[in-house]
């Protein structure tokens, strides 16, 4: 028994269903015939999800309907596709000036080593098994991406496509089987090298001049790549960047590129440096200002202080008692009792959720529950963003407004204390879109993560189906959806990144929002009984004390002028009979 358990766990080569002889001869032309300088060179830009993210929503990140590249080629759900990937490849071999079989044995002799350097995981499979993949895969991909050919003017062009394909793709891209391959082919680990494509699109312009080849070829795959990203983009932008497709590794890539350009896709030239300082400048006012901000508590904290140390130096036993009387177990539970009600009014709703803090910081026996003994600030999770909800930003005086255009669109105008959003429309393919771009992103920046931000700031101001609608109804959020509730659960859901990321931009938009969200009464108020009154037991000793001396000095001076027929009903203090007003 105990021989047959340890057969079935252990890896050989019969258990691997591998042969012997092509994993020889891959690994001696893996080491002999490789040159390290030169793959060196090739940058690595096919990932796998980080499982962080993959954790959070598997369907989002791997393939359903179709598989292209090594990574999922071998599933059994998706491997039902290959029937319809050879019809392609038939087809694509029609208006090829050679035949598939050279064009296979062309990449093979010149292409193997740079995909195998492509993908970051070793790709255990033989050469031959690796380009016919491909080509095949990619023959498949470029019949799907005809879908999305735009004429030179923008206008969409709806190929027909060939009867054996119809009930899969469709030019209206509205079958269930289509929108499932438009998910598949953006996915992070569903990629193919885009200097793959271009050298099968070449061999299809076989009437075309040798000088003209590689140019018509690329325009033809950047106007397929247009089509399929305005299908795929959320966004409204006005103005599109001038993406070169010699700078994109591959088809997600073209993607990100569009949503997250660069300077130069954008034409920015070194003049934006001082637009940058001057926000520095207004960073360090704005700073300075909450440093004297925190200077002025101080200094009230210090008088409380103070006040604190005569009185309880001048009858320590009368403090201890206020103490125990304020925070004991009998004015805990006489405080929760009628607290429905006060918090019902106005003034008083500011005060519901310190005053609830509040008791629960004391124990039973009134004493207060033991501090974090590090003294350290709470650090936030990777997920959490520092700005309050949609609903909470509207009730302090802050106004919404979308605007057409990207991510780098958004604003915050203090004059006006208005967050301009850019618009963003929702649907089912959106959220695998997104998710795939902040994986991608994740993988190979090296700057900041752009999307990331803002799946974090969307996710921090939408909280509630509440938030949601508001934004629906301000035009900022154009929900295809079935509910608000599925738009704050998309974005609820996207609150994973893999590390913490700085976008100077879109922090300063939310410091702004902060600092504005901060200086409404509301807030003000709400931050002072939370930070002196709630939050300080010394405070409500000091108040109750005060109190009782005022009491106390009071019915002194009754029992010298006669004021007994007004407060006859105060307590005598000293365990007396009340005052008969002499």
């Amino acid at each position: 028994m105990a021989t047959k358990s340890l057969s079935s766990n252990s890896y050989s080569f019969s258990k691997m269903n591998i042969d012997e002889d092509e994993w020889v001869e891959s690994m001696r032309k893996s080491i002999v015939e490789h040159d390290d300088e030169m793959m060196g060179k090739i940058p690595v830009c096919i990932f796998t999800v980080p499982k962080v993210l993959l954790a959070t929503d598997p369907e989002s990140y791997i393939p359903q309907q179709v598989a292209l590249g090594p990574f999922h080629h071998w599933r059994p759900e998706v491997y039902d596709m290959q029937r319809y990937k050879l019809a392609a490849a038939r087809r694509t071999q029609k208006h090829m000036n050679v035949s598939f079989e050279r064009i296979v044995e062309i990449m093979k002799k010149d292409d193997e080593a740079r995909i195998r350097a492509c993908y970051h995981k070793f790709l255990d499979m033989s050469g031959d098994a690796l380009i016919w993949m491909m080509a095949v895969d990619m023959a498949f991909l470029l019949e799907f991406l005809q879908v999305y050919s735009m004429k030179e003017e923008g206008v969409r062009i709806l190929d027909k496509v060939t009867s054996s394909m119809s009930h899969v793709v469709d030019v209206t891209g509205k079958k269930l089987s289509h929108m499932a391959i438009l998910r598949d082919v953006v996915m992070v680990e569903n990629q193919i090298p885009l200097f793959l494509i271009r050298t099968m699109m070449e061999h299809q312009f076989r009437k075309l001049t040798s000088g003209h080849e590689v140019k018509s070829a690329d325009e033809t795959l950047k106007m397929m790549l247009m089509g399929l990203y305005h299908e795929l983009t959320p966004f409204h932008e006005q103005q599109l960047p001038d993406v070169d497709i010699d700078d994109c590794d591959h088809l997600l890539d073209f993607l990100y590129h569009m949503t997250v350009p660069n300077n130069k896709e954008l034409g920015i030239m070194q003049a934006e440096i001082d637009i940058e300082n001057e926000q520095i400048t207004e960073i360090n006012e704005e700073e300075q200002k909450v440093e004297e901000s925190l200077a002025k508590q101080s200094e009230v904290r210090k008088v409380m202080n103070y006040i604190w140390n005569v009185l309880s130096k001048s009858n320590a036993g009368l403090v201890k008692l206020f103490k125990k009387l304020i925070f004991g177990r009998p004015m805990a539970l006489l405080m929760k009792l009628p607290w429905k009600i006060i918090s019902n009014l106005p003034l008083l709703k500011l005060m519901k959720e310190p005053m609830e803090r509040m008791l629960e910081r004391f124990n039973g026996q009134g004493e207060e529950k033991a501090d974090d003994t590090s003294g350290d600030p709470k650090m936030p999770t990777i997920e959490e963003i520092t700005i309050p909800s949609v609903m909470e930003l509207v009730k302090a005086g802050i106004l919404f407004s979308p605007v057409n255009g990207g991510i780098y669109d958004m604003s915050f105008d203090n004059i006006t204390s208005t967050l301009y959003l850019p618009v963003i429309d929702l649907d089912v393919n959106t959220e695998v879109y997104l998710r795939n771009l902040v994986a991608y992103e994740a993988c190979v920046a090296a700057g900041p993560l752009v999307v990331a931000r803002y799946t974090e700031l969307m996710n921090g101001i939408i909280d509630t189906e509440e938030d949601a609608k508001y934004l629906r109804e301000r035009g900022i959020v154009l929900n295809h959806l079935k509910s608000d509730k599925e738009v704050a659960d998309l974005w609820n859901g996207m609150s994973k990144s893999v590390k913490l990321t700085k976008v100077p931009k879109m922090d300063k938009v939310i410091e702004d929002v902060n600092l504005r969200y901060s200086r409404t009464w509301r807030v003000k108020i709400a931050n002072f009984m939370n930070t002196y009154v709630f939050g300080s037991w010394k405070f409500l000793t000091i108040f109750a004390a005060l109190f009782m001396l005022l009491l106390t000095g009071l019915q002194s001076f009754c029992s010298v002028y006669t004021c007994a027929r007004i407060f006859h009903t105060l307590p005598d203090i000293q365990g007396g009979s009340p005052s008969d007003g002499n």
